[in-house]
């Protein structure tokens, strides 16, 4: 699998990408970013389809590796535990299950089922910071 990491994300607030707790790290709420390094931005079901949310969602989760590889090390993950994902849609968007897939499949892809399959909440949302259609979160166990 080719993976094109980014440079870890300055924080848009008094918070950090990561927190290491005990045996887990916990990832602040990540966004996607296209090619070009700028954050995609618009509203599901309004200023994107579910396949562009999708791989908004795939995007995000870039994005949280990108996190784990920079600031965690891939040595130090055990498993992916869980995630939330906020999706900014319209009222009658009903499939945000399908969009954050884009996210869980990369995650199994990548660690594989064993430490990648995790549990998982998908929620819409009115509207996310700087208009981004997708954020996640994530707890991750360490070895």
């Amino acid at each position: 699998m080719d993976i094109k990491f980014i440079e870890t994300p300055s924080p848009i607030g008094n918070f950090v990408n990561a927190r290491l707790s005990g045996k887990y790290a916990y990832i602040s709420g990540q966004g996607p970013f296209d090619d070009n390094g700028n954050l995609i931005t618009g509203k599901v079901g309004k200023d994107l389809n579910q396949e562009e949310a999708y791989d908004a969602a795939r995007r995000v989760g870039i994005t949280i590796l990108s996190v784990i590889k920079n600031d965690i090390g891939f040595e130090k993950v055990k498993k992916v535990v869980k995630i939330l994902g906020l999706v900014n849609c319209t009222v009658d968007f009903l499939t945000q299950p399908k969009v954050i897939n884009g996210c869980s499949d990369l995650f199994v892809e990548f660690f594989g089922k064993e430490k990648g399959m995790h549990a998982r909440s998908a929620m819409g949302v009115y509207v996310l910071p700087n208009n981004i259609p997708v954020e996640i979160e994530a707890i991750i166990e360490l070895v």
